[in-house]
């Protein structure tokens, strides 16, 4: 079945605020910036005109180098590291930046006090490693934290005590449960991103902080979501929770009707009906559940001059709905609604 896009009152013009953040890494700039300095090991690169910044990304290096003091942000990514010695960094205490993604770094073999000394961390990249524990203690002044894609089952409680500055935090593709999240992130004040997709969770974990904005949770094993945990959110704008096990069942009445709430992706579930959402919602994804009725008063309680979904996006399609299926009012309540895709036959 083709899908059917009925635009309701406008054109659809732009692009669709992005639902996912994306990192892409950070660009290798040392050949632009000249010759090395003397004192930079062999297979790195230490540009004069840049003598905080050392580049050994992709460079095949088994073991971390010796680094030179001065030394504050450095890129030691795509090589076959296994090991980080307990003096690894004992120059450069002073470091702002470490990525280290995409190597072969053991839990077993990051001897303790590692990381110790690094007190104005600021960004920890350790992506695509054979992590089983996470590494720490961490930086007080950490910002950013990635353990993307390694074999993590459980953050220790402890770990990100007193972290008051971490505001992205990225643990998707590992083996975390919900049991292994809970508490990990209580007490984290400025977290404003949360990322915990493709993992084991049957539910969205406890002890999520109030400031998060954007909270990513899709392809898991979610199958409920507790009565008046979004409630507990007030600065939540973005909600994934796509390719899970959701069905009526486990949403209790309201879950999603939070003010705060501006995307909500939904999509990839077990749901038969349209979840009652706030007015202030503007994107909504339901695509590919077992939705067969269109109910409006998912969208519009009362329907007058102030009062009206502000919803922009609403996909439907992949369920049992037609065109025939979208009541013929549907353009007094989704007045602001540039696309609704539903499926094409009747």
């Amino acid at each position: 079945m083709s899908p059917l896009s009925i635009l309701l009152l406008s054109i659809l013009s732009g692009s669709v605020l992005c639902q996912y953040y994306d990192y892409e890494g950070y660009l290798d700039p040392s050949h632009l910036l000249g010759p090395s300095g003397p004192n930079c090991p062999q297979n790195c690169d230490c540009p004069m005109n840049f003598p905080s910044a050392m580049y050994c990304d992709g460079r095949r290096l088994k073991s971390i180098p010796g680094i030179p003091p001065g030394v504050k942000y450095l890129y030691l990514q795509n090589n076959q590291i296994e090991e980080i010695k307990a003096g690894a960094f004992a120059n450069v205490t002073d470091l702002r930046w470490l990525i280290l993604d995409n190597n072969r770094i053991k839990s077993s073999k990051v001897e303790k006090g590692a990381f110790e000394k690094l007190a104005s961390l600021e960004r920890l990249l350790f992506s695509y490693n054979d992590l089983s524990e996470p590494v720490g203690p961490l930086s007080k002044s950490l910002v950013e934290l990635k353990m993307i894609g390694n074999k993590l089952s459980m953050i220790p409680a402890n770990l990100m005590v007193g972290l008051e500055n971490l505001t992205s935090v990225h643990l998707q593709e590992n083996e975390l449960t919900t049991e292994g999240l809970d508490g990990a992130l209580e007490g984290l004040k400025s977290l404003h991103y949360l990322d915990i997709s493709h993992n084991k969770l049957g539910k969205l974990p406890a002890g999520v902080p109030k400031s998060v904005q954007m909270l990513y949770a899709d392809n898991n094993k979610i199958a409920s979501i507790a009565k008046d945990y979004l409630q507990n959110l007030p600065q939540l704008q973005y909600l994934r929770i796509s390719h899970n096990e959701l069905a009526d069942s486990g949403i209790p009445a309201g879950a999603f009707n939070v003010s705060s709430l501006i995307e909500l992706d939904l999509s990839y579930n077990k749901l038969a009906s349209i979840p009652e959402v706030n007015e202030n919602l503007e994107n909504l994804y339901l695509q590919v559940n077992e939705i067969s009725k269109f109910d409006l008063g998912s969208f519009c309680k009362i329907v007058g001059p102030v009062n009206y979904s502000k919803l922009r996006h609403l996909r439907l399609d992949g369920n049992h709905l037609t065109r025939s299926s979208v009541p013929f009012d549907a353009s007094n309540c989704l007045r602001q609604a540039a696309e609704l895709t539903v499926d094409a036959t009747d």
